[in-house]
């Protein structure tokens, strides 16, 4: 494996695994075994490891979630999706099947899409014409300008993809990214963040304490995790006039599963933002 990213190459085996493992009950990616270049008889990816299983649910969640509110915001006229943190995330590829007359912009890094592109020939996906790569550097470029010269128009509503990024981004990445995103009129975005590691306790703490030495041990450390008010505050901030913050209890009741009982105060969030503004 020779991918720039190797949590971006973790996350798509837990993808593909679902599928395989979990049947897709909560998330269905039909090619998430074919971006791997693999299928559902690879032995790889046939059994679970210790811990893994609900790490790989969330990721799920997270996946859901953001596609079902972007299914919403395509029905009410949203026509430009945006990507951030794109790694082997499939939506765009998937577009032309899933949704019609929308371009999918992919933000990422250019060595990841340099990769990414050459992988995806490797492995025989196509890549469609509604699919555009944007090569962004999120600590030093201008997201704004780098999206509109790809062809985002500004005066209409974008849906925003972030899945699995916040983490590894300084807050002041961070809160640029979502200064940037509040800007296009009538938007939303969908992304995950997670809490302090002090804020867990007892056997999770453990959990994510390892998790924390596995990414720093791929040179790619968590950088930022967030309590949810300081969360919920620099949303308001940087310009958002609606906060859904999916925590343990919400996701559970977002799904219609039973209600969560355990005395574990911290949980992983993915949240659900949106402006109502209409801009100039």
């Amino acid at each position: 494996m020779d991918c720039p990213s190797t949590t971006a190459w973790r996350v798509a085996q837990h993808r593909a695994k679902h599928q395989i493992l979990d049947n897709g009950a909560i998330f269905r990616d039909p090619l998430a075994c074919p971006i791997l270049g693999t299928n559902e008889q690879d032995p790889d990816l046939a059994h679970d490891q210790q811990d893994e299983k609900s790490f790989r649910s969330f990721l799920a969640i997270r996946s859901r979630i953001a596609e079902d509110k972007l299914s919403s915001a395509i029905q009410h006229g949203t026509k430009q999706v945006v990507i951030l943190g794109g790694g082997l995330d499939t939506l765009g590829l998937r577009g032309p099947s899933t949704h019609k007359n929308v371009t999918f912009f992919e933000v990422d890094s250019p060595a990841m899409h340099v990769w990414k592109q050459r992988h995806l020939a490797k492995v025989r996906v196509s890549v469609p014409s509604s699919l555009i790569f944007v090569s962004v550097d999120f600590e030093t470029d201008t997201l704004k300008e780098r999206l509109i010269g790809a062809g985002v128009d500004a005066t209409q509503p974008v849906f925003f993809s972030w899945l699995g990024v916040v983490p590894y981004l300084s807050r002041a990445s961070i809160e640029r990214t979502l200064q940037c995103a509040a800007i296009f009129p009538d938007s939303d975005i969908v992304f995950d963040y997670g809490e302090p590691i002090e804020n867990y306790s007892g056997q999770h703490r453990a959990i994510m304490e390892k998790r924390s030495k596995l990414v720093e041990s791929f040179g790619e450390p968590w950088i930022s995790r967030f309590q949810p008010a300081e969360m919920h505050s620099l949303l308001q901030n940087t310009g958002f006039d609606e906060v859904l913050d999916f925590d343990r209890n919400r996701i559970a009741s977002y799904f219609g599963w039973p209600p969560v009982h355990t005395t574990q105060k911290a949980s992983p969030h993915v949240v659900h933002a949106r402006t109502h503004k209409n801009k100039d």
